[in-house]
């Protein structure tokens, strides 16, 4: 199969989702490459036991860790990427994230562009994702050009109790800006399977619901599902990409196009770069800099369950409160993290930290217990990296950065849910088969021989590639990343030739 377009783009995710969508716009004939299919709407999606204990809509594949063990990673195939399950928990990074920063561990370093020149691009992704929220409840909040486009979802009561026995602790808890379609005959029912769960309705604001099936509408982009891309050519030279070459059900795929968009996510986007590796770039395409892979990030993530025997839990809707007191400043000047709700956690879903544990048991645990995510900055550092092994296996070796200051956020909150009422509280650390918040493998800089790409997330090498992704990111920074990657892609299609 040979296929031509003005762009292609690899990788429907956020990133993929939002450049095919601008690019759309505008009016070039846009090819968007998913290897997976459209994920089914189908009662499954609600089902715990289906999502996550059979691991229904995860890959087969498995990746190796730094010491050679196997390992099923977290993520999704299917056209909308992660963004299927994701929580919809879109922030804004803080201004000081775009800022170089010291930390317990190291320096977060600077980003070649500042919040400011992010900012229209934040409150246009905002737009596209229908995010509900609300300003001058949480202290770390940048500023902003204008409101945000829905209201912020409303707490339920035992939220809103919880919200106020925290305010009296002498913190400020402030409402999650989502992205769901809540608005007046929208189509979210605010119902207990959403975050971590595709949406059966289509009421999650997900990059297929709210990029690549607006882009289809303009009738300019065109979606080739089922292909999944090996590897990239370029011309004699070695300055231009001039095909990317995959396989599908029907053999070779051969697609030729004037400019490459690559947005596989950090680890898949780097991994496709070191496979096409060349005469003029043996070491990897994009990649004098040697950077291609490195800096591998994640966020140091934790989940704990809070549980007070006194006190029934009966919210459907969980994830609408956040406390971010600490963002700037963990207890010794130096960045802490942010503590925030998550979906409502039921008694199947606790069985995979608690096998042997009798189903009452959990049921009733999970009936009277609140869970939060905890969830604090990884620093960059070149010996965490995504390499291929002989095979072209992904390989993923991490050591994680700015421990210290994670758990030191966690025993803050600990102390605070006690403080509150809470008897219990368990923890479940996050390991590096979470995959969590991935970024960092394909950094943008000024600096050609310290980064990949340019502040407008074209490779430095490679005129006609632009990789868009959290692989650009410098830092991780200790904020959910999607609003920020949906945001840079529209900063790239408007400021860049990516368009032209």
């Amino acid at each position: 199969m040979n296929i031509t377009a003005d762009c292609v783009v690899i990788g429907s995710g956020m990133g993929g989702g939002m450049t095919a969508l601008a690019l759309a716009r505008r009016g070039l004939d846009v090819l968007l490459v998913e290897r997976g299919e459209r994920l089914r709407r189908e009662p499954q999606n609600w089902s715990p036991e289906a999502v996550f204990l059979k691991r229904r809509y995860k890959p087969a594949e498995t990746w190796l860790d730094g010491r050679g063990r196997e390992y099923k990673p977290g993520v999704h195939y299917v056209v909308g990427g992660s963004t299927k399950v994701y929580g919809a928990s879109l922030p804004r990074f803080r201004e000081s994230d775009f800022e170089a920063t010291e930390h317990d561990d190291g320096l977060s370093p600077a980003w070649p562009f500042r919040y400011a020149d992010l900012e229209p691009y934040y409150a246009a992704a905002e737009a596209q994702l229908n995010v509900h929220g609300t300003t001058g409840q949480d202290p770390t909040e940048p500023w902003r050009s204008g409101p945000y486009p829905f209201p912020a979802m409303e707490h339920e009561p035992y939220v809103a109790d919880l919200a106020e026995r925290l305010r009296a602790q002498g913190v400020s808890p402030a409402a999650n800006a989502m992205g769901v379609d809540l608005r007046p005959g929208g189509l979210c029912i605010r119902c207990g399977t959403c975050d971590g769960f595709p949406c059966l309705l289509g009421a999650k604001s997900d990059a297929e619901t709210c990029a690549v099936d607006p882009a289809l509408a303009t009738g300019n982009l065109r979606l080739l599902t089922g292909v999944r891309i090996d590897r990239l050519e370029t011309d004699p030279s070695g300055a231009r990409v001039v095909a990317a070459v995959g396989v599908g059900d029907e053999g070779e795929v051969r697609i030729t196009a004037a400019k490459f968009v690559v947005s596989a996510g950090a680890v898949n986007s780097a991994a496709l770069l070191l496979r096409s590796a060349d005469g003029k770039h043996p070491a990897g395409l994009a990649n004098s800099s040697g950077r291609v892979g490195r800096n591998y990030m994640m966020h140091n993530n934790a989940h704990i369950a809070a549980f007070d025997a006194t006190r029934r839990n009966d919210v459907v809707f969980q994830k609408t409160l956040s406390v971010n007191d600490w963002y700037h400043d963990g207890g010794d000047g130096k960045p802490g993290g942010v503590m925030q709700l998550v979906g409502k956690v039921q008694g199947s879903m606790m069985r995979l930290e608690a096998p042997y544990a009798p189903r009452f048991a959990l049921d009733g645990f999970a009936a009277r217990s609140v869970e939060w995510l905890v969830m604090s900055e990884d620093l960059p550092s070149p010996d965490n990296r995504v390499t291929l092994d002989a095979s072209g296996r992904i390989v993923t070796q991490r050591t994680a950065l700015g421990v210290a200051a994670h758990r030191r956020t966690m025993r803050t909150a600990k102390r605070l849910l006690h403080r509150v009422g809470y008897q219990i509280i368990g923890t479940q650390w996050f390991g590096i088969e979470m995959n969590s918040h991935m970024c960092g493998t394909v950094v943008a800089g000024e600096d050609p021989s310290r980064s990949v790409l340019d502040g407008h997330c074209r490779a430095h090498d490679v005129e006609n590639l632009w990789v868009i992704d959290g692989g650009f990111f410098p830092s991780s920074a200790a904020m959910n990343p999607a609003l920020t990657i949906a945001a840079q892609a529209l900063r790239v299609v408007a400021e860049s030739d990516l368009a032209a």
